[in-house]
């Protein structure tokens, strides 16, 4: 098995030779400049590789880029061992990258949690607390609430008359 430094630098080849080729070697209409090779990942022991790849346009453009990079495999895997110098060149799996799938969904979660985010600031804008606008008792607070009177000194206060509570 090789090592995974040795497996990431011939993943970085394939995706380089695979784009230049793309780019200016094949003449296929069907892999114009709408394709895009965004990974690839090759296995442990450098026999399978996997080429990842974006297509902008509708359905129609994404069926017919597949098609023409299946049809366009033996080419590429050529210009890979021609390239790679190893003694066996990796075959060639080539799957449609999910990234601008899952871009959309994640901005669309995005932009529904902006709305309700809106619609809760929207809703408390007029509002106020539920209790006092200082929450917090105060010594004073403490006295009223268990019945002292606090300054006269008549209910538990201090016979000297001073006005000072325990």
């Amino acid at each position: 098995m090789a090592d995974n430094a040795r497996a990431k630098r011939l993943a970085d080849l394939i995706r380089e030779v695979i784009a230049e080729k793309l780019q200016r070697g094949i003449k296929d209409p069907r892999l114009g400049s709408h394709v895009t090779i965004t990974d690839t990942r090759v296995t442990g022991d450098l026999r399978e590789a996997t080429v990842f790849y974006t297509v902008y346009g509708d359905d129609e453009d994404r069926a017919s880029a597949a098609a023409g990079l299946e049809s366009a495999k033996g080419i590429l895997r050529s210009e890979v061992g021609r390239a790679a110098g190893t003694k066996f060149t990796p075959t060639l799996t080539f799957v449609a990258d999910a990234l601008p799938e899952n871009a959309r969904t994640i901005e669309d979660l995005l932009d529904r949690a902006r709305a309700s985010d809106a619609q809760v600031r929207q809703a408390s804008s007029g509002a106020t607390y539920a209790g006092d606008a200082d929450p917090y008792r105060k010594p004073a607070d403490e006295a009223d609430e268990s019945g002292e009177t606090g300054e006269t000194g008549e209910a538990g206060g201090a016979a000297d008359g001073k006005g000072t509570t325990a």
